[in-house]
C-alpha cells in the first residue's frame, strides 16, 4: 500500500476505482493513466481484491489543517497552551498533545502536522473477523462446506440471534477472503467459493442464444398462475448445463423449494433427453408432477413423448429470455462450482451427480429466508 501512495495521487487512484467498478480491463486502466505497464494499477486492484477501498474522511473530533494553522500562529505570537486553546474552543490537553507530537514549539508546523494526522490514520483497524474468534471458526468452517458467504450471514442470525458477537454480514466476509492485507481468512478459502474468482470483478453477464422452432410448443404465457406465483409445489424449470466435448448434464429446479435434481446424459440427442428425463420425474410423488418449463433447445422437440410418458406438460420460453427460467439460471451459475466451464461431464456418475444435488438441497438459500429446499420440499409433502 506504500507504494501505490507513491506511484498514484488520490485522483488518480479515484479514476482507478471508478474506471475498475465500470469494468473497464487493468490494461484499459493503465493506458488511460498514461502508464508505461499494469503493473502499478494491477498491484493496487489485488492489494484490495478487486474491491474499493471506502473514502476517507476527517473525524468529526479531529483537528482541521486551520486550527492547526492557529496554533502554530499562536506559537509565533507568544501566547500560552491554555489561551491557544480558548480562542479554538479546544481542550488544553488536546493542543498540548498537538504541539508535543509534532516536535514541541520549536519545530510545529501547521502543514507537516497535518500530513503526519493523515498519515497516522490510516493505520490498520482489525477487522470483525480479526476480533471474534469463535465467529472467525464458524465462517471459515462453512466457508470450506462450500456455502455462499451470503449463506453463511443468514445462518449466522438464525443460529446466534440474540449474540450480536456472532453476526457478520456476506460483504465483510468478501472483503476478509480478497482484501490481502487482512489476512484473517486462509487464502485457499477463495477456492470453495462458487466462481473461484480471487477479487471482486465488475458485475455483467450475457443472454442465451435461441435455438430453433419446436413443433407443437406451448407457450410459458399459458402455463398454469399456480406456477407462476410458486406457491403449490410440483412446477419444475429444466436445462441442459454444457461441458467440454458435447458432454450435458440435465439440470430441474423445483420453483417452489428450489429443490434440485440433475440427470447424466449419455448424449444430447431429443429421444435419450426425453427418456432420461421422463424416468426421473416418474419417480417423483404424483403432488410433485405439475408441469416443466423449458428453453427453446432442440433437446426437447420430443416433448409431446415426454408428456405421454409423465402426464406432466412442458412449456416453452420465449427466445433469449434465460430470466423466464431464473431457479433454473440461478442454480446453472451455483452448479459452476462444481462443473466448471470446459469439464468432461462424462466422466460424473449419477451417483456423483445425486451428491452435488444433495449439497446444494441442504444448503440455506435467502430466497427462502435460509431454510434450505430439502426441508422446504418435506414441509410440502407431510
Amino acid at each position: 500500500m506504500v507504494t501505490s501512495r507513491i506511484l498514484f495521487t488520490a485522483k488518480q487512484k479515484d479514476e482507478l476505482w471508478e474506471r475498475w467498478k465500470n469494468g473497464q480491463s487493468v490494461l484499459a486502466i493503465s493506458r488511460a493513466l498514461e502508464r508505461r505497464n499494469k503493473t502499478g494499477v494491477q498491484r493496487i486492484v489485488a492489494l484490495n481484491g478487486g474491491i474499493a477501498p471506502a473514502p476517507r474522511c476527517r473525524a468529526v473530533a479531529a483537528l482541521k489543517l486551520e486550527e492547526r494553522e492557529e496554533i502554530s500562529r499562536g506559537i509565533a505570537a507568544g501566547r500560552s497552551v491554555r489561551r491557544i486553546a480558548r480562542g479554538l474552543k479546544r481542550s488544553p490537553s488536546t493542543i498540548s498533545r498537538e504541539i508535543r507530537r509534532n516536535g514541541g514549539s520549536q519545530t510545529y508546523r501547521a502543514n507537516r502536522a497535518e500530513r503526519s494526522a493523515w498519515e497516522r490514520a490510516l493505520r490498520p483497524k482489525p477487522c470483525r473477523l480479526a476480533l471474534h474468534g469463535e465467529l472467525r471458526w464458524r465462517v471459515a468452517q462453512k466457508l470450506a462446506l462450500q456455502w455462499s458467504p451470503e449463506q453463511i450471514s443468514g445462518w449466522l442470525k438464525q443460529q446466534f440471534p440474540t449474540d450480536r458477537d456472532m453476526r457478520i454480514s456476506h460483504e465483510a466476509i468478501y472483503r476478509s477472503l480478497f482484501v490481502q492485507t487482512r489476512g484473517v481468512l486462509k487464502k485457499e478459502l477463495t477456492a470453495q467459493l462458487r466462481t473461484r474468482r480471487q477479487m471482486r470483478h465488475a458485475k455483467g453477464g450475457k443472454a442465451k442464444n435461441g435455438q430453433g422452432h419446436i413443433l407443437d410448443m406451448v407457450s410459458i404465457r399459458d402455463r398454469p398462475a399456480e406456477a407462476e406465483d410458486r406457491a403449490v409445489p410440483g412446477h419444475w424449470e429444466g436445462d441442459l448445463l454444457t461441458g467440454a466435448s458435447d458432454t450435458h448434464i440435465v439440470t430441474l429446479v423445483e420453483r417452489h423449494s428450489r429443490f434440485t435434481m440433475l440427470v447424466k446424459l449419455p448424449r444430447k440427442d431429443t429421444t435419450t433427453v426425453v427418456a432420461a428425463l421422463a424416468k426421473h420425474i416418474r419417480k417423483l410423488p404424483e403432488q410433485l408432477r405439475r408441469s416443466l418449463t423449458w428453453d427453446q433447445g432442440k433437446e426437447m422437440s420430443g416433448h409431446k413423448r415426454f408428456t405421454v410418458a409423465t402426464n406432466v406438460q412442458v412449456y416453452f420460453c420465449d427466445p433469449r429470455s434465460p430470466w423466464q427460467r431464473g431457479s433454473n439460471e440461478n442454480t446453472n451459475g451455483l452448479l459452476r462450482q462444481y462443473f466448471p466451464r470446459g469439464t468432461d461431464l462424462s466422466r460424473f456418475s449419477q451417483a456423483y451427480l445425486n451428491g452435488i444435488a444433495l449439497r446444494l438441497n441442504q444448503r440455506p438459500r435467502k430466497t427462502l429466508a435460509f431454510e434450505t429446499p430439502a426441508n422446504r420440499l418435506q414441509l410440502v409433502l407431510h
